[in-house]
């Protein structure tokens, strides 16, 4: 994470920092914890979210006396890409 630009935060006139999520560069205060987003950038976040969002196909249940039957039926639910924009 670098500084952008050495924009200052409109709120506080601390200098923002830049994160890079996925390809997408996202301007945020360090001390407010705003967002600032460019022209475009919201719409790159909202379609790759929708991309990861899209249905996949199902994969085969497992087969029976792999000791891991208890599992079954219940994956692990992966985070969209907007839960993971502000970790």
């Amino acid at each position: 994470m670098t500084s952008a630009h050495n924009m200052p935060c409109p709120i506080c006139k601390v200098p923002l920092a830049m994160s890079d999520r996925r390809g997408v560069e996202i301007d945020y205060c360090p001390q407010c914890r705003g967002v600032w987003l460019d022209r475009g950038e919201l719409d790159k976040i909202i379609e790759r979210s929708a991309a990861e969002a899209a249905p996949r196909p199902a994969a085969p249940p497992p087969a029976y006396g792999h000791g891991n039957d208890y599992r079954r039926g219940y994956p692990k639910r992966r985070k969209s890409f907007l839960e993971e924009l502000f970790d």
